[in-house]
């Protein structure tokens, strides 16, 4: 029994210093709003300037626009949403393309195939719903790039993967998502949802970003933007939800011959497909290359100043400011195109009408960011800044810590109400309430523990005196009762 008080002695010392080691939540419940990010893949930072967009326009007066965002490089779907959710740019988050490849087989995987493959996107980094729900916050994915895999283990709460062959454009779908999402946020209580739209960017390839079907597209956007705002209104989230809205790149014209001169590898002198031991080209305006062994300068000299629209790098001579060559993903060479130009491997076979994938500093690649909501200010245009900073401005919205990231709060601190006072206030009664629930823990617990001192105190108590008093009695019968000899008969 001893034993066992000495047990319990030592589980009270352990709550108790847990509970005096506890970290202090700094926000509570009260202090944080929801947030809806959202990406309407492909919009381009000037889609609203040649259509009538009353949404956008609304929102833009009701909260925040930028000119532009500029997105990282390399300027596609899934390297660059995955840097909106972990404030990482390409080269150290590690999605460094829409496919997944092994350089060793030759296998490559397409765009939606590789949204499967769970090490190609589970390499470090953890998009900002999993560091919120480590932090005790409710999180789900809708569509979103990066929603299929799991992290470390986790994955959102709530989470949905668009089937295989996927229509991008069904407004009703849209609208279903939508409402799904607002269930998530009302009925189910998640804090944070990520949501993804494929439009205006498969229209903006098949017919080009100058052409009537991409402004119809976005007008379908526009339509959609009201839809979500409405909702939210009947939801009664107006106060409660922060929404941004934003995308992974633009979209550029595709210029073809004879008009100009395409860019086909097979066409260059000194070059020849037999020299690479694997390849990703015929993939817009960007490539990679790996050359078989000894054979990197060779191939490398080919293509150097062959076509004055083609770049050409070694892969640690890329310019820092693209952050796109420390990773080992990265083939050692790495080709792309001028605006406009795509590069083609033996033949040309790409019959897109508009395309992305090129550097970030061209404008057509720049693309939107709006918010709005209760932490936002209301009718600001800012300066443009890239959407590395984003995951920072969430993370603050939501109150929780970020993982490393290469983004920075500051960027778009100017973009955030300051706090009234009844914000404060909450604030300071937040801080307070944590405190006092630390205290009363560590109170409960060290008063769990001199009960257990005492109770084991008065059990050693009683026992020395039942053992004094049985010692006692033990006497009194001897002293009555000698020992005498038995005698035979």
């Amino acid at each position: 029994s001893v034993l066992i008080m000495v047990s319990m002695l030592s589980v009270c010392f352990l709550l108790a210093s847990l509970a005096l080691r506890a970290p202090l939540s700094s926000t509570a419940p009260c202090c944080r709003n929801k947030l809806l990010l959202i990406s309407f893949d492909g919009f381009r930072w000037d889609y609203d300037q040649d259509v009538d967009t009353p949404n956008l326009d609304a929102m833009a007066q009701d909260g925040i626009k930028a000119t532009y965002a500029t997105p990282p490089f390399i300027s596609i779907t899934s390297p660059s949403h995955f840097t909106l959710i972990t404030g990482k740019y390409v080269e150290n988050h590690g999605v460094i393309h829409n496919m997944w490849f092994n350089t060793t087989t030759g296998e490559k995987k397409p765009y939606y195939m590789t949204q499967f493959v769970n090490e190609w996107w589970d390499n470090g980094s953890v998009p900002i719903w999993i560091t919120a729900q480590r932090q005790g916050l409710k999180a789900g994915s809708l569509h979103f790039p990066g929603t299929a895999a799991t992290y470390q283990g986790e994955k959102a709460h709530l989470s949905e993967v668009e089937p295989r062959f996927y229509d991008y454009s069904n407004e009703t779908q849209w609208r279903e998502n939508v409402d799904k999402v607002m269930d998530w946020f009302t009925v189910q209580h998640l804090d944070f949802v990520a949501l993804y739209f494929g439009e205006p960017d498969s229209t903006g390839h098949k017919y080009g970003p100058d052409s009537p079907q991409r402004r119809n597209m976005v007008k379908q956007v526009d339509r959609t933007v009201g839809y979500i705002r409405s909702v939210v209104d009947q939801r009664s989230l107006t106060d409660h939800l922060n929404i941004i809205i934003t995308a992974d790149h633009g979209m550029s014209t595709v210029h073809r011959a004879p008009v100009v001169q395409e860019i086909t590898l097979s066409k260059i002198p000194g070059f020849s497909f037999k020299d690479l031991q694997f390849h990703i080209v015929d993939y817009g305006p960007a490539s990679l290359l790996l050359p078989k062994e000894g054979l990197l300068d060779k191939v490398y000299n080919a293509l150097k100043n062959a076509h004055p629209k083609l770049h050409v790098y070694k892969k640690e001579e890329m310019p820092r400011r693209l952050h796109y060559s420390k990773n080992s993903r990265i083939l050692p060479l790495f080709l792309y195109a001028d605006p406009g130009y795509v590069i083609n491997g033996l033949i040309p076979v790409q019959f897109n009408n508009g395309e992305h994938g090129f550097d970030n500093d061209a404008m057509d690649m720049k693309t939107i960011f709006r918010a709005v909501g209760p932490d936002f200010k209301k009718n600001l245009e800012v300066e443009p800044f890239e959407t590395v900073h984003v995951y920072a401005l969430m993370c603050h919205l939501l109150r929780i810590q970020p993982e490393p990231n290469d983004g920075s709060l500051e960027v778009t601190r100017n973009i955030l109400q300051t706090k009234t006072n009844e914000e404060s206030a909450c604030s300071s009664i937040s801080i307070c309430f944590g405190v006092l629930t630390q205290v009363f823990i560590g109170l409960t617990a060290a008063a769990g523990f001199l009960v257990v001192v005492f109770v084991i105190i008065t059990v050693h108590t009683v026992h020395k005196r039942r053992k004094s008093q049985h010692r006692s009695k033990k006497n009194g019968l001897d002293e009555k009762c000698p020992k005498t000899k038995q005698s035979r008969f």
